[in-house]
């Protein structure tokens, strides 16, 4: 059994910024020389979470809206009295979504779907660096 870890950083618009870091994510089972096994996929941070889509401009759209309507970034949040800010939307848009995800690794390739990808969604009110780590687990 091997384990590998990578982190990469990349930087963000905030806002509910959706990019695509598939390659990002083959890169490290690539430079990990794993062939079969488990990626775990996570991002550092608590305004900001990982999943799967197609990433293509109208579902971007879409998922973008969808979270403004599930958490509105025009509501009043406690959180915003506690510490004078302006991100509460953010906190529970990426608690709904989740840090990361596990996806499989075979024959050192991940098998997703032939219009899925997987991305990072930036919540927060400004840009940011994100820190994505990448943990890969297998023979």
């Amino acid at each position: 059994m091997k384990v590998h870890s990578s982190k990469s950083s990349l930087s963000t618009k905030g806002h509910t910024d959706v990019i695509d870091i598939t390659d990002k994510v083959q890169d490290a089972v690539n430079k990990s020389k794993i062939h079969s096994g488990t990626a775990t996929v996570f991002v550092v941070g608590s305004t900001a979470g990982i999943t799967t889509i197609e990433y293509e401009p109208g579902l971007v759209h879409d998922i973008t809206e969808a979270f403004e309507r599930m958490a509105p970034r025009a509501l009043k949040y406690k959180h915003h009295e506690r510490w004078h800010d302006d991100n509460g939307h953010s906190h529970i848009r990426a608690s709904m979504l989740g840090p990361g995800i596990v996806v499989p690794v075979i024959n050192g390739a991940l098998p997703l779907g032939q219009w899925q990808q997987i991305i990072l969604i930036d919540f927060d009110t400004r840009p940011r660096t994100r820190d994505v780590l990448v943990q890969i687990i297998g023979l």
